[in-house]
């Protein structure tokens, strides 16, 4: 059976997304580990450190992608989506550390969503389903 086990996100730069997404968010870093002008970062969430990996990869090694999450951010375009299971508890919390997000918990089918900047050049859409 296929299974997800890492993904990743494009950053413009690893250092503030390490501290964004470690210190903001509350992932767990996994591994970190220098290779060459960047490094192999991944995040967890603190209560399942054996779950999905999460790679804060830079985007800057290629000029497609370095167009590609530009023009997504541009447009207001998520580029990920994370997951909550009280969706107002964790707006409000996220708020409070300094993470802008572009409006309230909204309405969205049958979930409710809202974006957030994640400081590292990309849109990112917190679900609760």
């Amino acid at each position: 059976m296929i299974r997800v086990k890492l993904t990743s996100i494009l950053v413009n730069d690893q250092n503030r997304a390490r501290a964004f997404y470690a210190e903001k968010l509350g992932f767990k870093i996994k591994h970190d580990i220098p290779c060459g002008d960047a490094t192999w970062l991944t995040l967890t969430a603190p209560d399942d450190q054996s779950g999905v990996e999460l790679l804060l990869e830079p985007n800057s090694g290629v000029a497609e992608a370095k167009a590609m999450t530009e023009a997504l951010y541009a447009r207001g375009i998520p580029q990920t989506q994370l997951y909550t299971a009280d969706i107002a508890a964790e707006y409000d919390a996220l708020k409070a550390k300094g993470v802008v997000f572009k409006a309230p918990p909204a309405q969205l089918g049958p979930t409710l969503f809202a974006d957030f900047d994640d400081t590292c050049g990309n849109y990112v859409r917190l679900l609760q389903g």
